[in-house]
């Protein structure tokens, strides 16, 4: 199976929504409230449209997955934690449709996703994940990115990753 990674059109914003809004509705279900509980809107992905680079992958049914690049640092990153490096790029907002996760879409969104990266160009991708059952790091672990830190923000557990390109 190959995924191809594209921009997302402002015609996608409620699908992108709506698929945050599921993959938050499936977190809360199965580990309770936590900060992944919060809603997405069609205009929010509308802004990080205009502020980042949203990209999706499309099935046969629609967007099966989609993802953030951007060059502004999130909230929550403490860049002291990372590898010193010109062009940065910070990864958020991943989500792959529930019914498709654990088949291996989430890791090739994140192989086009680099290869996307090394042209635009950077040098480092980094992100943060929740450190808790409902969290994403072992995942990130498995598909080559290197812890390089651990915090509490806002009673959070998060843990930092990077790869460097």
């Amino acid at each position: 199976m190959r995924i191809h990674l594209q921009p997302a059109t402002p015609e996608d914003a409620p699908e992108i929504a709506m698929l945050r809004n599921r993959i938050s509705a499936v977190q809360t279900t199965l580990h309770g409230t936590g900060h992944w509980s919060g809603a997405a809107t069609e205009k929010g992905v509308l802004f990080n449209m205009r502020t980042s680079r949203v990209l999706v992958a499309r099935g046969e049914s629609g967007i099966i997955a989609t993802l953030r690049l951007g060059t502004k640092k999130p909230w929550a990153i403490d860049k002291s934690y990372f590898t010193l490096c010109e062009k940065p790029l910070y990864l958020t907002d991943m989500a792959v449709v529930p019914e498709l996760q654990r088949q291996g879409i989430g890791r090739l969104c994140l192989e086009e996703m680099l290869r996307i990266a090394r042209e635009w160009p950077a040098d480092a991708i980094r992100l943060d994940a929740y450190d808790a059952t409902a969290g994403a790091g072992e995942f990130y672990r498995r598909c080559g990115f290197r812890e390089v830190g651990r915090v509490v923000y806002r009673n959070t557990p998060l843990i930092f990753f990077e790869t460097l390109l």
